[in-house]
């Protein structure tokens, strides 16, 4: 592994270093430009080395051409206007993804490709994920220099004077977390409900091949200069099974690995590829990985909490967090640091939709399994002992010791959530909140009352008729009713969720700021998001749901031991398997009506089914089990 390259960073990307690297390292035999679509999915094309070195020059300048039907672009690279161009960044880290399963015999090494992160242009405009983080980036920094030196007593009150700065870092970092599985073999529900109550896996022992992968992802992680922090069981999973011969046979857990943060781009590169390196590894000693957010019913699913954070950048070299506050043991936080958080929470129907624009998202953000469903914060108990509440949407990370610890982490992400629309629209949240505050010339003392408000209390920027911050579990606290009152409803649909993102206008408004996100691309996110939703709801979901059903199958008969309580729900499972999957002569069954408010556009009627569908889904898995255990 010595004789490898992993990354190349931006000050090898001239001609002559980048030539001179190819060529000493012959295991680098593709180039890929990877750029991020609407959808947050990365393009991958096998340009051959020799290529690329002949026409380098015209490559980096001007891109590769390609057209709209290999990335989601909906109502952007439309039929008659297709051609969109991928143009690689020449200021970020590149990354070499080996190929572990295929090897060149003349030097026994895995066989490369440089994967190049770029921007898709079209009509002369960069239109992506990824040129869209880079804006809010950009703006996000002038506007705070831009404050920092019209209102010298915001500097001041952190340390420093605007004359000292050199610049404004934004730092980001996400968690990643996942189920690893054994190909083809499943566990039983209870088994896995029962060992996560028991928090029998969390933190515990890796084991086996799940280590001996672990341990090598952690270690090529270190070669990518990632800075891997941390790898371990989560609460979700099962002992494994061991055969005769001592060979592990079933595998069935939750794993979380994480790594250092970096600046917000750079972030959202690194999870994909991470994302990419991790599934390769554990499919080569074949083990399946699963990043849904709900990859399993019932059971824990997989969250990615996003941080942020803000800080600037001396002249003397010295970082200041502009979240801390100067006295910790005084304030929970700056008031740059109110203000983003302020912001985060006021706008965030405008963000959930691109957070949770997915089925399998909305399976996970569900009340209970710890699921942030609720618009609420915690500040993290007292300032002298910080705390972390994981009921709430966005926790207040405080180290009374370490300043530059302080940040924000939003729990509602999971891992197929795409980052780079997430951290933008983040941002570009925080920025509003922090303009507002600042404006109103409020102390940290007047924003602290401020969050901590109370339903129907006047408020200089937040909503009255809203609550911001709980110290309790929300869902122990509160009823759904209370929970709808004070947080307002959270939304249970795809569908739903673009409706938000719709109907708030102001709040879109500040998503556009700058010409962050433009009326295009928010269109081309909508409609893409809720073409996913209608075809995977009327392909898919319906069609699984069918296959389960049919599972379902009468255990009991009048010959064995068999009681009225079989018999009754036995009928109630009868009753339900009709009313979901089929039709009559006069009544139409639940996943008929879906797909004829689909088919007719009618997706208010058919989100209203969705929900419908899902409860009485869940409910009969439940009464399935307990009529199973009640049968000899």
């Amino acid at each position: 592994m010595s004789d490898m390259i992993y990354t190349i960073k931006p000050e090898y990307h001239g001609i002559s270093d980048l030539t001179r690297i190819l060529e000493e390292h012959t295991e680098i035999q593709f180039v890929s430009f990877m750029g991020i679509d609407i959808g947050g999915n990365g393009t991958d094309e096998k340009i051959p080395v020799r290529l690329f070195i002949k026409d380098m020059k015209e490559m980096l300048k001007h891109g590769i051409q390609t057209d709209g039907s290999s990335v989601e672009l909906q109502g952007i690279a439309d039929l008659n206007n297709a051609r969109v161009d991928i143009l690689p960044d020449l200021d970020c880290n590149w990354f070499v993804d080996y190929n572990y399963e295929y090897y060149k015999e003349e030097n026994g090494l895995p066989v490369g490709t440089l994967k190049i992160p770029s921007f898709i242009i079209h009509s002369g405009k960069q239109v992506c994920s990824r040129s869209t983080l880079k804006k809010a980036e950009l703006y996000f920094k002038s506007q705070i220099l831009e404050i920092l030196k019209n209102n010298p007593n915001i500097s001041e009150s952190l340390g420093f004077s605007y004359e000292d700065v050199e610049e404004v870092l934004l730092t980001s970092a996400t968690e990643l977390e996942m189920w690893v599985k054994t190909p083809e073999q499943r566990a039983d529900f209870e088994e896995l409900h029962t060992s996560q109550v028991l928090k029998e896996q969390y933190w515990k022992r890796t084991m086996g091949t799940v280590r001996t992968v672990l341990e090598k992802i952690m270690e090529l992680l270190e070669c990518y200069d990632l800075k891997p922090e941390m790898a371990h069981k989560e609460v979700g999973g099962i002992a494994n099974k061991i055969d005769s011969t001592g060979r592990i046979t079933h595998v069935m857990e939750q794993l979380e690995i994480d790594w250092r943060f970096s600046d917000s781009l750079q972030t959202a590169d690194n999870e994909i590829f991470v994302r990419e390196l991790i599934e390769d590894q554990f499919r080569h000693y074949g083990l399946e990985v699963l990043f849904k957010a709900k990859p399993i019913e019932g059971v824990a699913g997989n969250g990615e909490h996003t941080h942020l954070g803000a800080a600037v950048k001396l002249k003397s070299g010295k970082k200041v967090n502009l979240f801390a506050p100067k006295d910790p043991r005084k304030y929970y936080l700056s008031e740059l640091g109110y203000g983003s958080l302020m912001g985060l929470l006021k706008n965030y129907e405008v963000i959930n939709p691109i957070v949770a624009a997915t089925n399998d998202a909305f399976n996970r953000l569900k009340p209970g399994f710890e699921a942030p469903v609720c618009i609420v914060t915690s500040l993290g108990g007292t300032k002298e002992a910080p705390s972390r509440n994981r009921s709430v949407l966005i926790g207040v990370i405080r180290d009374i010791d370490n300043p530059d610890a302080v940040r924000f982490e939003l729990r509602s992400p999971n891992p197929y959530s795409n980052t780079y629309l997430v951290l933008a629209a983040s941002y570009q949240a925080m920025l509003d909140g922090i303009k507002n505050v600042i404006e109103a010339m409020l102390s940290c003392d007047d924003l602290e009352k401020e969050i901590s408000k109370k339903y129907g209390e006047d408020a200089v920027y937040l909503e009255k008729y809203r609550e911001y911050r709980s110290e309790e579990d929300v869902f122990e606290k509160y009823s759904r009713e209370e929970r709808n009152k004070l947080y307002g409803r959270a939304p249970e649909t795809v569908w739903e969720n673009l409706i938000e993102l719709s109907s708030n206008k102001l709040k879109q408004q500040v998503l556009k700021s700058g010409d962050v996100f433009t009326d295009e691309l928010i269109n081309s996110f909508r409609e893409s998001t809720l073409q996913k939703w209608e075809n995977e709801l009327s392909g898919r979901i319906i069609h699984d749901n069918i296959k389960l059903l049919k599972t379902f199958v009468r255990l009991h008969n009048e010959h064995d031991h068999s009681t009225d309580l079989d018999v009754v729900n036995w009928e109630k499972i009868i009753y339900l398997k009709t009313e979901l999957m089929k039709d009559s002569m006069i009544k139409k069954c639940i996943f008929t009506k879906i797909k004829t408010a689909l088919s007719k556009g009618d997706y208010a009627e058919a989100s209203d089914l969705q929900k419908q569908m899902n409860e009485k889904i869940t409910e009969i898995r439940k009464l399935y089990i307990e009529y199973k255990n009640n049968i000899f």
